[in-house]
């Protein structure tokens, strides 16, 4: 499911498949939460119901709802293998905090990526794109490369969201705060 709300498109009222996906793991992570549902599926329509043999994503549910992140940073490896790490932060930050002008005083972590010390606040030199989607098995939505970046075409990308101060995953919530958020 999506991590990110957005209430009448996914959120707690959406639909899936009815596979229980709580108990699975997935590769950079360990045990995942069932998360957000599209409001989409639909289990008389076969593109939602049809198994699909996955190849690489072993693990998803047609018919299921999943976000994809894609994270960017001006001290990130964009466009190198290394662009994807994990954790999510080595893949951010691969080419140091240096690059950014961050790190190079004596002031707390806290500070230097606030800007308190004079530093470029962190949080102008890094970004999340995400997209939520819900899988079919239907050649109609085949989209050939999503590792490249999110979709753009037609109408895709257009309804965008911004707010700051969001990490990836389940250690950060309205609550707890990343360290480098503003």
């Amino acid at each position: 499911g999506a991590e990110h709300l957005s209430v009448g498109e996914f959120d707690d009222k959406g639909k899936g498949p009815g596979t229980a996906i709580g108990g699975m793991s997935r590769r950079l992570g360990g045990s995942v939460r069932q998360g957000l549902r599209c409001h989409h599926c639909d289990a008389a329509d076969s593109k939602f119901t049809t198994p699909y043999d996955w190849q690489h994503c072993v693990g998803m549910v047609v018919g299921e709802t999943y976000e994809i992140h894609w994270p960017h940073s001006a001290s990130g490896a964009c466009g190198t293998p290394n662009q994807y790490q994990t954790p999510f932060y080595d893949g951010v930050f691969c080419m140091g905090l240096e690059k950014l002008g961050i790190g190079l005083s004596s002031a707390s972590l806290g500070d230097q990526v606030q800007g308190n010390d004079g530093s470029p606040v962190l949080s102008s030199k890094v970004g999340v794109q995400g997209q939520v989607f819900t899988i079919v098995n239907d050649e109609n939505y085949y989209y050939p490369d999503l590792i490249r970046g999110w979709i753009q075409d037609g109408n895709y990308g257009s309804d965008i969201a911004r707010y700051t101060g969001s990490t990836t995953g389940t250690s950060r919530n309205n609550q707890v705060c990343s360290s480098y958020s503003p």
